[in-house]
C-alpha cells in the first residue's frame, strides 16, 4: 500500500515543478533563525546557548476548481541541543507534505503525506516561546486523506484517517534522518489507516473556537490506545489591537503509554504599530514525568514588509530545576 501511496504523490511531483510557469501556482515560506541562551538554571549543565535555523517552503497549483497538488518542505535542526552539538550540526530538510486535493463546493478532501487537523496552538501564539510545549501533540508527517466539509453557519469539520510516514518520505538530507519503521513502536505509527481526528471549528464575530478528538492506535511495544481530546479560544478585541488565546489538551495513553497528559497554553499579544508584545503562560503535566512551567514575555518587530526580528525571555520550571532563558529570532517571509 505505502509503495503505491508513494509512486502516486512522486507522478504528481511534475506537476509542482511545471507549475511555476503557470498563473494558479502559489507558494510561501519562511527562514528563521535563533538562538536560545539559558543564562542561569539550578543545574549548571545547561547554562549554555544554542543556534538554529527554521526553512518551511509550501507549494500548491491548482489545476482547474476541482484539482491540485500541493507539496512542503522543512528545513530543522532535528535533535535537541546539548553543550557539545549545539551549532546546526544535526540541521536536516525533509518532506512534510506532498500529495493531491479534490474540491467540492462545500467540502475539500486531500490525499498524500499531510498535517492532519488537531489543536492549533503553535500556529496561533504570539511570542518566541509560546509554542513550545503545545508542539508535542502537534500531528505532522501523516500519510493518510483528510476532509474538510464547510458546514455553513454551523462552522466547518475536520477529519484524518492516518498513520506516521514510514517510507523514505521520512528521511532527511543533510542531517542524516533514517527512515521511520512501524518496528520503532509509538502511538500512531502502524502502518495503517486505523488513527483518526475530528475537529470543529466555528467563527463568532472576533471569536473563533475549535473542539478536536483524536486516536492513536497503539504501535509494535505500546502499551494502549492514546486518546485525546483538544479545545482552544481565540478573540480580537474589537476596540482594543489585542488578541487573546487559550488552549486546553489532555490524553490518556499519551504516546502509548500508560501515561495521562495535560497541556495548557494562555497567550496574549499586544499591537503597538509594528512592534507586538506577548505574554505566554504554558503548562505540561504527564504521570510519571517533571511537571513543565513556561512564563515568558516578549515582543517582535516587523520591518520592510517580510522581516521580523524578535526577542523573549522565558522562566521554564521543570520538577524542582528552574532555568532563566533568553531567545531571540530574525524571520524573512518568503512567497509570490
Amino acid at each position: 500500500m505505502n509503495t503505491k501511496l508513494i509512486a502516486a504523490l512522486v507522478c504528481a511531483a511534475p506537476f509542482v515543478a511545471t507549475a511555476a510557469q503557470a498563473q494558479e501556482f502559489t507558494w510561501e515560506g519562511s527562514l528563521e533563525f535563533t538562538h536560545d541562551n539559558t543564562f542561569k538554571s539550578d543545574d549548571p549543565t545547561k547554562e549554555f546557548g544554542a543556534t538554529g535555523a527554521t526553512l518551511d517552503l509550501s507549494a500548491a497549483y491548482q489545476f482547474n476548481e476541482t484539482f491540485g497538488v500541493f507539496g512542503a518542505l522543512t528545513g530543522e535542526n532535528l535533535n535537541d541541543a546539548t553543550p557539545a552539538d549545539k551549532h546546526f550540526t544535526d540541521w536536516g530538510l525533509y518532506v512534510k507534505e506532498l500529495g493531491f486535493t479534490i474540491s467540492t463546493q462545500h467540502a475539500t478532501f486531500a490525499v498524500g503525506k499531510v498535517s492532519p487537523v488537531f489543536g492549533i496552538a503553535w500556529d496561533a501564539t504570539a511570542g518566541y516561546f509560546a509554542s513550545d510545549l503545545a508542539e508535542d501533540y502537534e500531528l505532522t508527517e501523516q500519510l493518510g486523506g483528510l476532509a474538510e466539509v464547510e458546514l455553513g453557519d454551523a462552522g466547518a469539520l475536520h477529519f484524518g484517517l492516518f498513520f506516521a510516514d514510514d517510507t523514505a518520505l521520512s528521511k532527511s538530507v543533510g542531517f542524516r534522518r533514517p527512515q521511520n519503521t512501524t518496528a520503532a513502536g509509538g502511538a500512531g505509527n502502524t502502518g495503517k489507516l486505523n488513527n483518526g481526528s475530528v475537529t470543529w471549528v466555528k467563527g463568532f464575530n472576533d471569536t473563533e473556537v475549535r473542539l478536536g478528538v483524536r486516536r492513536l492506535s497503539a504501535g509494535i511495544g505500546d502499551v494502549k490506545d492514546e486518546t485525546g481530546v483538544v479545545a482552544s479560544v481565540q478573540h480580537s478585541f474589537a476596540n482594543l489591537p489585542l488578541d487573546a488565546f487559550a488552549e486546553f489538551a489532555q490524553f490518556e495513553g499519551f504516546e502509548g503509554t500508560a501515561d495521562k497528559a495535560t497541556y495548557a497554553t494562555l497567550n496574549a499579544a499586544y499591537a503597538i504599530g509594528e512592534v507586538t508584545l506577548s505574554g505566554t503562560y504554558a503548562l505540561r503535566d504527564i504521570t510519571n514525568r517533571e511537571k513543565t512551567e513556561v512564563l515568558s514575555i516578549g515582543a517582535e518587530y516587523e520591518f520592510g514588509e517580510r522581516y521580523l526580528i524578535g526577542a523573549a525571555l522565558a522562566q521554564v520550571k521543570e520538577g524542582a530545576v528552574t532555568d532563566q532563558v533568553l531567545g531571540v529570532n530574525f524571520e524573512i517571509a518568503l512567497g509570490s
